[in-house]
């Protein structure tokens, strides 16, 4: 049986039907070779990994007070289950700021991902590509943003920007993600500084500093012509030199500028205050994505779904909302969809996949995710996500 073949008397095919093929392996005793069960899987994950990149991974700001209200958020929303509607032929997929995707779900920009798996945001491009979801891009990756488009074949992607101080750089990590087939660019404005992290502190460990998840820059023309010699030859000097020009100060008055700059779908991440959301719907922004950033930035802050009700109010439909930081499972991203989400990021577990299995455990994370959003939507009487609305949670 295919990943998404019904089983004999089912009417069509859908996302949730993969899990028939895993009861029918069993018949032979056959059982998955990673863990179901999101918290076991993140447990094995955290086994697999030594303890400076379990830290990065699994650390945040302060006291982490900030990554478990975004937990608790969703536990405090409940689905409310409407019966006696036809869920007979479903369909996941949807249509955000022009870029097609088979479900309203994208894998977030995270940076350094070589740390988990050698192939690091390859293995994630490769392991989206199979279920056809985008890939955010990190600009703190290490892989080229040419790499990962290659590694992706025909899947959407989008580019997500740090922005650098130097317009040079800027301008040229934005022509070379038009030409590598990126569909919209998003802009992180919550790490202008790096948040006081304990684990990472405990362990002295950045790993920017040791060459890792600068590649953005160390291909990007712009940044190499400032280098007396390439980094291949003095990589402790492109350190440096990437330590002046990351995270530009961005200002309202800066977006004209990236708006003139490129006709690309631009959101801003990072946001969680309504009057932000208008600021820029009025500046020409065509999304904004709600988010705290998981829990890394700023401890105490407020829970990245608490403020999605108010901000998907504040806009209406005129810009796209979407949302990150806290998704675990498809009841999840179903409540972010009735809490005004148009789509959904989903961060940490699908590197808790690769540390498992490279691009095979991104692969099966995305699967077990889709299979249940798809199931939760069916059983809460929804056969598409633009049915549901702010009645499906209380």
């Amino acid at each position: 049986m295919s990943d998404l073949e019904a089983p004999p008397g089912r009417e069509g095919q859908h996302h949730g039907d993969w899990q028939y093929g895993i009861y029918l392996r069993g018949l032979t005793g056959e059982t998955p070779e990673h863990p179901t069960a999101l918290d076991e899987l993140e447990r094995r994950a955290a086994e697999a990994l030594g303890p400076e990149p379990r830290g990065y991974v699994w650390g945040g700001a302060g006291t982490g007070d900030t990554m478990r209200a975004n937990l608790e958020a969703f536990r405090r929303w409940r689905l409310v289950p409407r019966m006696l509607r036809d869920i007979s032929r479903r369909s996941l997929h949807t249509t955000v700021l022009g870029t097609e995707m088979p479900a309203p779900v994208l894998l977030a920009p995270i940076g350094v991902q070589t740390i988990v798996h050698p192939e690091g945001e390859l293995a994630a491009a490769r392991g989206a590509a199979e279920v056809g979801l985008p890939v955010v891009a990190s600009t703190a990756s290490d892989r080229s943003l040419e790499q990962i488009a290659e590694a992706g074949g025909d899947a959407p992607r989008w580019y997500q920007l740090y922005w650098p101080k130097d317009d040079a750089i800027t301008e040229s990590l934005v022509r070379r993600a038009e030409a590598a087939g990126y569909g919209a660019l998003v802009v992180t404005l919550d790490t202008v500084e790096l948040a006081w992290r304990p684990y990472d502190l405990q362990h002295g460990y950045l790993p920017f500093l040791q060459g890792t998840g600068i590649a953005q820059f160390t291909s990007d023309p712009a940044f190499r012509a400032a280098l007396e010699r390439p980094p291949e030859e003095d990589l402790p000097a492109a350190v440096g030199h990437w330590a002046q020009v990351i995270n530009k100060v961005v200002t309202w008055d800066d977006l004209a500028g990236l708006r003139e700059l490129t006709s690309l779908p631009i959101l801003l991440k990072g946001i969680l205050h309504p009057d932000d959301a208008r600021k820029a719907q009025r500046r020409g922004i065509d999304g904004v994505i709600v988010s705290n950033h998981g829990g890394r930035q700023v401890d105490g802050a407020i829970a990245a779904l608490d403020a999605l009700p108010g901000i998907a109010e504040a806009v209406g439909d005129d810009i796209a909302v979407l949302f990150d930081s806290g998704i675990r499972s498809g009841a999840d991203v179903v409540k972010a969809l009735a809490l005004g989400a148009d789509a959904v990021l989903l961060g940490r577990p699908y590197l808790w996949g690769m540390a498992l299995d490279g691009a095979a455990g991104v692969e099966t994370v995305l699967r077990m995710l889709l299979a249940e959003l798809d199931l939760t939507l069916a059983l809460c009487g929804y056969a598409r996500p633009a049915e549901v609305s702010r009645d499906a949670v209380v």
